[in-house]
């Protein structure tokens, strides 16, 4: 009997050992699948199209819309509302009870889902790397419309200018013809001496070629040139013709070359020019041929002391004044004035210059020796001047008013004594105090006629 309860305890002491053994052994198995004790699981996915429909996967869902899990080689926590790409392993964590994923160990070249959800939509797309964004093309295409305008505006210019202007060859070889033919100054200035000397020339060919002559003597070097060529000479004979014409283009074409050239000035008063043109303007001719020969006259007095010495020896300034007598030259009257004050001021502005250069004294002492102005005071030439206030033209009064100023040293007394005079000038002033006056009113504060008032008030201040 106790034998039989020995062999019971025995058997169960030995079934005891075999579910411990088996317990152990099923531990030891499945700590040898994980150390963590984690039980796994690998789920594949299928993205084949069913029949009729197109599967959807996480790439078709609009990432505002659905939590992306981007999975790694290592395993990471699957957070519940969280979507898991296809081909991934999957398990649950024993211990932890939460879910976690991971990459395939065949995928090790792809490091990062981002990467292949970027190609996969790009795929569906069908872009590839030399593609645009809609607003790129949009911009290209602007841009190539306004490339378009301006290359047209660029074509409509450059056919405007070929239309404007010619080809360089064009102008080059049309250049080259024009170089031959081109003549200079000079030899310009040959033939028009050469036909204006010549017999077989009409008087009409003539006054043409002395009308050509005169806008070439304008300048210095031409008149210098004119000289060398003896037409110096022909144009002071020309004033010795019996055509009156062609005794007033000579003289206009001698002004011009005399106008500020002391070499041809002296040429000319040794050639006989000032007897000449004091004839003229002595005798009885028609008033263009005087007005040309007192321009002749002026050009050569200016600037040309001795030519000034040289007119009063010969009684120039009572040819002048007589020229206030003759009928029909009141056009005559303000040259003749304006001439008078410009050698007047000449003589002063060049004594009151202090210059100590030799040339400049030299220059002085020559003007000492005319006496112009005692020849003025003598032959009454304040009255005459005076006189001319009268003229109704505001350019003649203001002419004549400063004549009167720079006579006044030497004609005070004779115009303190003109009683039509200071009549005259109270009648200027009120004329001239109610142009001054709407002038003001319309804004113009230094205007023309009240610089003529200030002169008249000068004089009637300096006669008082």
């Amino acid at each position: 009997m106790s034998h039989c309860i020995r062999l019971l305890s025995i058997a169960a002491k030995f079934s005891l050992l075999v579910f411990l053994l088996s317990a152990v052994f099923l531990c030891s198995s499945l700590s040898d699948r994980n150390p963590e004790f984690a039980l796994t699981k690998t789920e594949e996915s299928d993205l084949k199209e069913e029949k009729g429909k197109e599967s959807v996967t996480e790439d078709d869902a609009d990432a505002e819309d659905l939590e992306v899990f981007y999975p790694t080689n290592r395993w990471q926590t699957v957070h519940p509302g969280q979507a898991i790409p296809a081909g991934l392993h999957v398990r649950l964590n024993l211990q932890t009870g939460e879910k976690e994923a991971k990459l395939p160990d065949n995928t090790n070249e792809k490091s990062d889902m981002k990467d292949q959800k970027k190609r996969k939509r790009l795929d569906k797309v069908d872009i590839d790397s030399n593609s645009f964004t809609s607003q790129e093309l949009k911009e290209a295409l602007a841009k190539l419309k306004e490339n378009e305008k301006t290359k047209s505006t660029m074509e409509a210019n450059l056919e405007d200018v070929r239309k404007r202007f010619r080809p360089i060859e064009e102008l080059k070889a049309e250049f080259e013809q024009l170089n031959m033919r081109i003549e200079t100054d000079y030899e310009i200035m040959v033939k028009l001496i050469n036909k204006f000397n010549s017999s077989d020339s009409t008087l009409d060919e003539k006054i043409a070629a002395l009308y050509d002559l005169e806008y070439y003597v304008h300048q210095v070097d031409n008149a210098k040139d004119f000289l060398s060529l003896g037409g110096l000479q022909l144009m002071i004979d020309g004033l010795n013709s019996t055509e009156a014409v062609m005794k007033e283009h000579a003289a206009f074409v001698l002004g011009a070359a005399l106008s500020s050239n002391p070499k041809v000035q002296i040429e000319a008063i040794e050639g006989g020019a000032l007897q000449k043109l004091l004839v003229i303007l002595a005798t009885e001719q028609p008033l263009t041929v005087k007005k040309k020969a007192l321009f002749a006259l002026s050009s050569m007095l200016r600037h040309f002391p001795y030519a000034q010495q040289q007119f009063l020896k010969l009684g120039g300034l009572q040819v002048l004044r007589n020229l206030f007598k003759e009928k029909g030259m009141e056009a005559l009257y303000v040259r003749v004035v304006t001439l008078l004050y410009d050698l007047i001021m000449e003589k002063m502005l060049l004594e009151g210059a202090q210059n100590n250069e030799d040339q400049m004294e030299e220059k002085v002492q020559q003007y000492s020796q005319v006496k112009l102005v005692p020849a003025v005071v003598e032959q009454d030439w304040c009255a005459i001047v005076s006189n001319l206030l009268a003229l109704p033209e505001h350019d003649t009064r203001e002419k004549v008013l400063k004549t009167v100023s720079v006579l006044m040293t030497f004609c005070k007394d004779r115009y303190r004594g003109d009683q039509r005079l200071n009549i005259t000038l109270s009648m200027l002033r009120s004329e001239y105090e109610e142009l001054a006056a709407e002038e003001q009113r319309e804004g113009d504060k230094d205007g023309y006629f009240k610089e003529l008032l200030g002169s008249i008030n000068t004089i009637i201040q300096e006669l008082r």
